[in-house]
């Protein structure tokens, strides 16, 4: 064998050994590929899930909306209501102090009236039973001294 054999023969060895390297860097290379598709997939579907939870939010933010159209709805009526109900009370104010300014003082008179008249009655009244009692009694007594000194 001559020195260009042996030469060709090292070089096509090293190329053998070139060329398995080179088809076990493309067998890591495809796993890594693999790996990398297999992500992409599970990436895929967390976007597809996100995207899903996102519409559903959206979904939910138009309800609140709606329902917070409703209740400002309602709070103006009830600002309404409020101002009406102020109104009736400031009226019921002013009618309950033109009532105690004009019937007032007249019925605290009669009140007091009233008040001295059923006294005067009372008094009366005692005093009548009172004379009818002494009467009876002394009745009685002169009945009992005539009914004794017999």
């Amino acid at each position: 064998m001559s020195g260009g054999a042996v030469a060709g023969l090292i070089a096509s060895g090293a190329f053998a050994v070139l060329a398995l390297f080179g088809c076990f860097v493309l067998l890591k290379l495809g796993k890594i590929f693999d790996e990398a598709a297999a992500r992409v997939r599970q990436t895929g579907i967390a976007i597809d899930e996100g995207t899903a939870r996102v519409r559903q939010a959206g979904a939910t933010v138009d309800e609140v909306n709606v329902a917070l159209a409703h209740v400002n709805k309602e709070l103006d009526r009830i600002d309404a209501i409020t101002a009406n109900v102020q109104t009736v009370t400031t009226n019921v104010s002013s009618l309950t102090s033109l009532f105690a300014a004009t019937v007032g003082g007249p019925m605290v008179r009669v009140a007091a009236f009233s008040y001295g008249v059923r006294k005067a009655a009372a008094k009366r009244t005692r005093s009548e039973v009172e004379s009818r009692v002494k009467t009876q009694m002394k009745a009685e007594r002169t009945t009992d001294a005539r009914q004794g000194g017999r």
